[in-house]
């Protein structure tokens, strides 16, 4: 029997059940809707992460002492001499110490408990924060210990709400400050945070927090090679800090040495790990869809017993009945893909221009590799789970077949 007429006769087979052939597919509908569904909705948030991730230099490092975290806390693993010692070396540039100030800022009868950075000039640069108005610190505010300050735009929108700030003057604990720059919106809510940051010459912060020896974080790019950086930064520090850790433990050691692109990797790996998780789950449903494949077909068998017994009888080979029934398991899974494929890619395709409304631009993102997975699987399924009804719709002598009631 030529192949072309196994596949028509395939499909002969399902015409005359058309309702129950398409019920049939929904477990195979629901299961690749599904995981296309996880998958696309993974991977573009995925990229949209890593963009904003991103927006920030990939060769800016960040040196923290350990517990950094607790804000308010002292800390004193970073020295000014440690500041100085890593400021020598040839593979980094741009040094931006900062301290960070523990006090409420005040503005009229406004007030608000912002995080205050003491830093310097450099640290704009290193996290590629621009100025919407005004100035940014210089080195002059910093030589002369200036009570000046910067606002993130959305400290300055919390203080001020519709006035313009430049110039007013507001009060940081018992000080007075001149605001004289307000930064651009960094426009992602990945930054927010940073937005609500109020920036001070780091000699002030140093003065307000009665710091002598030591500081809360650095910020800096490398000149070259990432890893040379990151290599010479901890040799340098585990040198100065008396720290033997051949295991190269970072347990072991009292600071935290990290790029941004170490740190876009993580979130890479991370969202790649939950997108695959989800489509794991998601594809639970397509062994149940497989199982309901294979009950049907066998359903099929047995009611199709006598045309099977009377075709052996005028000369169909076993494997002509088995070709055929593998071929109506595989159409049915085929069908279910192709339409559940559609469904994931449009649903996923809403569900991202809604979440565009909250989060800004987010890309909708489906990779060709998922498209031929899930069309590949819902094939793969049809003979899986195919194989057993066709077999034993192959096995079947004319006799058998003919005599059965």
């Amino acid at each position: 029997m030529l192949f072309s007429d196994t596949l028509h006769t395939a499909l002969e087979g399902l015409k005359r059940n058309r309702m129950r052939s398409l019920l049939t597919t929904l477990g195979i509908i629901i299961g690749v809707g599904s995981v296309v569904l996880m998958v696309s909705i993974g991977t573009s948030f995925q990229r949209y992460i890593l963009d904003q991730v991103e927006t920030f230099s990939g060769d800016t490092f960040e040196v923290n002492a350990k517990g950094m975290e607790q804000v308010g806390k002292d800390i004193n693993t970073i020295t000014f001499g440690d500041v100085e010692a890593i400021r020598n070396l040839s593979t980094v540039k741009n040094i931006a110490p900062a301290i960070f100030v523990t006090e409420r800022v005040q503005y009229g009868t406004k007030q608000i408990a912002p995080y205050i950075f003491g830093t310097t000039k450099e640290l704009f640069a290193n996290w590629s924060m621009k100025i919407g108005e005004g100035r940014l610190l210089t080195d002059a505010d910093v030589k002369g210990a200036a009570s000046v300050a910067v606002l993130g735009p959305q400290a300055a929108e919390d203080l001020f709400e519709n006035q313009n700030p430049l110039g007013k003057r507001i009060t940081i604990g018992s000080r007075k400050f001149t605001v004289v720059g307000i930064l651009e919106e960094i426009g992602s809510p990945l930054a927010s945070q940073l937005e609500s940051i109020v920036y001070v010459p780091f000699t002030v912060a140093k003065a307000m927090m009665g710091r002598t020896a030591y500081v809360d974080y650095i910020s800096l790019q490398s000149t070259g090679d990432n890893e040379m950086t990151e290599l010479d930064i901890t040799t340098l520090l585990r040198q100065r800090h008396n720290i033997e850790n051949p295991d190269n433990d970072p347990d072991k050691d009292d600071f935290i040495a990290r790029s941004f692109a170490q740190a876009t990797e993580i979130i890479g790996t991370v969202t790649m790990s939950i997108t695959l998780f989800l489509g794991l789950i998601a594809s639970i449903s397509l062994l149940v869809g497989g199982v309901g494949i294979m009950n049907i077909m066998l359903v099929s068998v047995t009611e199709r017993t006598r045309e099977i017994g009377l075709r052996k009888a005028v000369g169909a080979r076993g494997r002509d009945i088995l070709l055929q029934f593998l071929f109506e398991a595989v159409c049915l899974t085929l069908l279910g893909g192709i339409i559940g494929l559609m469904g994931g890619v449009v649903l996923g395709f809403v569900l991202v221009l809604v979440a565009a409304k909250f989060l800004g631009t987010i890309h909708y993102t489906l990779s060709l590799w998922a498209v031929v997975a899930s069309l590949a699987t819902s094939i793969g399924i049809g003979l899986a789970f195919g194989i057993f009804p066709a077999r034993k719709a192959a096995q079947l002598t004319p006799i058998q077949a003919l005599g059965y009631e």
